[in-house]
């Protein structure tokens, strides 16, 4: 019989109560704001994250899951009697961590050799952030606490849900986006000159711009065209929201008008994605068609 544990980083966005009742070994983020330093969901609410991109000037920093966190992580588990670690991380082209992942398996090995037919792990790349990979692991969590759970068909499930997830979001303020490259600094000046807002499309480890929207009115309808044209019907989808749920309450009514079901989770990004992201959007993860 496999017993299987499952990991990830914090930038998946689960809220700590829901991470504890799934069972899921969580890697945190260390992230600086001003001169205040701690681990993503572990020590601050997502609202006290919010409170303090308001009021200190300064740029959040993150710094990555090291190799050496994830060793002390994987020993934890072998000591434990897991036979199989499936860890998902934040997209691989946006952070290092995913590499760490790997890297602290081949020192598990080196430095416990009798480990390596023992214990199993698996490194997946979710080629996204926030609910694109946040989602998934709860439905993996489900599948590795049953008595007939199977380490490959998970880790399977959650690359095929890698593949295919994408996240479609506005981002209220374009500050953020604007320094972390997301949007270009001309770009961003024109639209914050000319009241213009981006929706962004993050899939496949990249982002890229999808529409433009001018006016606050145009936000939920124009959303709704690029989720319309993307979204696979009747497959589960996830609301994104920062600090204020409004917009996302409003989208998730049409989004029900359109599909004729609510969404499965509400997700409010956290300090990783917030950084890039800025504190304050609205979005949804879903399943693409046609990949």
């Amino acid at each position: 019989m496999q017993k299987i544990l499952i990991m990830t980083d914090s930038a998946c966005d689960l809220e700590m109560d829901a991470i504890n009742n799934a069972g899921i070994k969580l890697m945190s983020f260390n992230i600086t704001i001003g001169d205040i330093n701690f681990r993503e969901t572990a020590d601050k609410s997502k609202d006290e994250v919010y409170s303090l991109m308001d009021n200190i000037t300064d740029m959040p920093k993150t710094a990555q899951v090291t190799s050496f966190e994830f060793l002390e992580a994987y020993k934890e588990a072998y000591e434990q009697g897991y036979t199989d670690v499936i860890y998902m991380s934040i997209s691989a082209t946006g952070s290092k961590t995913y590499d760490n992942s790997v890297i602290a398996k081949n020192m598990l090995y080196e430095e416990i050799p009798e480990s390596k037919n023992k214990i199993r792990i698996f490194s997946v790349d979710s080629k996204g952030y926030t609910a694109m990979y946040g989602y998934p692991l709860l439905e993996a969590s489900k599948k590795a606490q049953k008595s007939d759970a199977d380490a490959e068909s998970i880790v399977s499930y959650l690359e095929e849900w890698a593949g295919k997830s994408a996240a479609y979001f506005m981002p209220m303020t374009l500050k953020y986006a604007k320094k972390s490259g997301r949007i270009s600094a001309t770009a961003a000046f024109a639209g914050e000159l000319l009241g213009i807002k981006p929706i962004i499309q993050m899939a496949d480890g990249g982002s890229k711009i999808m529409s433009k929207v001018r006016g606050d009115k145009n936000i939920i309808p124009k959303l709704m065209e690029c989720i319309e044209a993307e979204m696979t019907p009747q497959t589960p989808y996830i609301m994104l929201m920062g600090k204020n749920d409004d917009l996302a309450k409003q989208l998730e009514k049409e989004m029900i008008k359109k599909f004729g079901y609510k969404a499965e989770y509400y997700c409010k990004i956290g300090a990783a994605v917030a950084a890039n992201a800025g504190n304050d959007l609205v979005g949804v993860v879903c399943r693409r068609k046609n990949v």
